[in-house]
């Protein structure tokens, strides 16, 4: 099972996890269930940028983003080349390391 790494986030994850998550699973998902607490305003439709995670290793083994998730993604605070949104990153077989932006465009974060 392939392993995710999540970097130190001052309020979300202060220090750090490292979690095993099944292939076939958002990024997302994987956090949720393992008490890392991501903002998704939008309930996981591609429908805002507040679940903006940065690949920061194995972004090559995730499947390509598509037209939608880009265009929310040119939205997302801090854009960098190795961006995705955590409800659309699938985890195949490779191990993952993610930081969770410090900043997003959700002003108000609800508990869910």
């Amino acid at each position: 099972m392939p392993q995710v790494i999540f970097l130190p986030h001052p309020e979300l994850c202060p220090d750090g996890a490292a979690i095993e998550a099944p292939a076939g699973q958002t990024v997302l998902d994987a956090a949720l269930k393992n008490g890392i607490s991501i903002p998704h305003a939008c309930e996981k439709s591609c429908a805002c940028t507040t679940c903006h995670l940065v690949i920061r290793e194995g972004f090559d083994s995730l499947e390509e983003s598509d037209e939608l998730e880009d265009d929310m993604l040119d939205k997302a605070w801090g854009l960098e080349s190795e961006s995705r949104l955590g409800c659309q990153a699938i985890i195949r077989d490779e191990d993952l390391v993610v930081e969770i932006p410090k900043y997003n465009l959700n002003i108000v974060n609800e508990e869910h």
